[in-house]
């Protein structure tokens, strides 16, 4: 039997960028504020009580939630360049 590896193998896609790269901009900024929120709910929580998992899944989460706020900001960034340089380029 011959077995071949082909390119036939999914390309592995960010489910982040694909979530918010759908959003409208008020979408975006009303999870921006969720995500802040869950955030700041996260850092108030008492976690001494926590088992390792649970410690390690909130862990988990701020990275994703970080990860996440700053594509958003990102995005809002290059869009708020973009528009300037239209702006100049038509003046």
């Amino acid at each position: 039997m011959i077995i071949t590896a082909g390119s036939s193998q999914a390309t592995v896609e960010d489910p982040i960028r694909g979530k918010t790269a759908a959003m409208i901009e008020e979408q975006k900024k009303q999870r921006a504020e969720e995500i802040k929120h869950r955030i700041f709910e996260i850092k108030d929580l008492d976690r001494s009580k926590l088992t390792k998992s649970d410690r390690r899944a909130l862990r988990r989460e701020l990275k994703d939630l970080k990860k996440e706020a700053k594509i958003s900001t990102g995005v809002v960034i290059i869009i708020i360049l973009l528009l300037a340089l239209l702006l100049i380029l038509v003046l």
